[in-house]
């Protein structure tokens, strides 16, 4: 028996157990420089945490929690706006911000400096009937319903009718009372000299001797609705006045007329869709206010105040 060999035997055994003891204690302190392994311990630690405080410790007054969806959507706006991503310092500006908005919302909230404030009272109004347009939105008409709409709503979809029209204008300053005197006198030349240049019969104006088709709302819009509803009565092709405007009498020959019309679905249908939805979300409105009013009572105080009225 080598007596040596087995005496360095217990020795060579230690001095392993020694170099395994090392390596395991250069292995983790590896594994603790991990940031993954940070990340679990924070998440452990978080968890922990919310393990004592309970579960309702994010619903807490002063619990302000930005999440992972919301940083998302900061993020995603950002590079909407800018085309590029934002940068880490960037981003936590951004979610720095979010935090102070929300602590100065609350604290606007405890203030109650929501109340009676006409600007936020419209935008809660204005998101509740956005969630009623979005209602409708949804909503897809049949050709049917387009074609029955259409023909219920005849007046929103007519085009308007159109004239083409040759004018001689008198200027009622120049003329004073005698232009109607006038007037009849330079239409008798109209009518019994066919050949006669209307150009020479009438004051200067800037407004044009002859105006080609146009609908019968924008004649309206320029010299007045009455015009525009007396060269509706003249019979095309013969001089016929005076009209009046603000511009002053107008001896009229009607050129062209095309009378208005409703239009087939087939050629306005995006038109009767359009119109269709927002009927229908006047509607759903209706509808959900008339649910929504059932539940309180209403009572208008008189101007006086000495009453109420229902």
């Amino acid at each position: 028996m080598d007596v040596a060999r087995l005496a360095d035997e217990p020795a060579a055994g230690s001095s392993r157990q020694s170099s395994g003891k090392r390596e395991r204690a250069v292995l983790v302190k590896r594994v603790l420089k991990e940031p993954l392994v940070h990340f679990l311990l924070l998440a452990l630690l978080i968890f922990a945490g919310y393990g004592l405080l309970g579960a309702d410790a994010e619903d807490a007054p002063d619990s302000i929690v930005i999440t992972v969806p919301k940083i998302e959507q900061i993020a995603t706006v950002f590079t909407k706006t800018w085309q590029r991503p934002p940068t880490a310092e960037e981003l936590k500006g951004l979610i720095d911000d979010q935090v102070k908005e929300e602590i100065l919302v609350r604290q606007a909230l405890e203030l109650k400096l929501d109340k009676d404030d006409t600007v936020i009272r419209r935008r809660l109004r204005q998101k509740i009937e956005f969630l009623n347009a979005a209602d409708a939105e949804a909503l897809t008409a049949t050709d049917a319903e387009l074609d029955a709409f259409l023909k219920a709503n005849p007046a929103v979809f007519e085009i308007d009718p159109m004239l083409s029209f040759q004018q001689i204008v008198l200027d009622g300053q120049r003329h004073g009372e005698a232009i109607e005197q006038n007037a009849a006198a330079i239409l008798e030349v109209l009518l019994s000299q066919p050949a006669a240049d209307p150009a020479s019969l009438g004051d200067a104006s800037l407004l044009p001797p002859e105006l080609p088709l146009t609908s019968k709302t924008s004649i309206g819009k320029t010299f007045g609705a009455d015009f525009a509803e007396e060269l509706d009565k003249i019979p095309v092709g013969r001089w016929a006045g005076p009209v009046k405007s603000a511009f002053g009498l107008h001896l009229i020959r009607v050129t062209e007329r095309v009378p208005g019309h409703v239009p087939a679905l087939n050629e306005i249908r995006d038109a009767v869709a359009r119109e269709w939805t927002n009927a229908k979300r006047k509607e759903l409105e209706d509808q959900r206010f008339a649910v929504l009013l059932k539940r309180y009572v209403v009572r208008i105080e008189s101007p006086t105040g000495a009453g109420a009225g229902p």
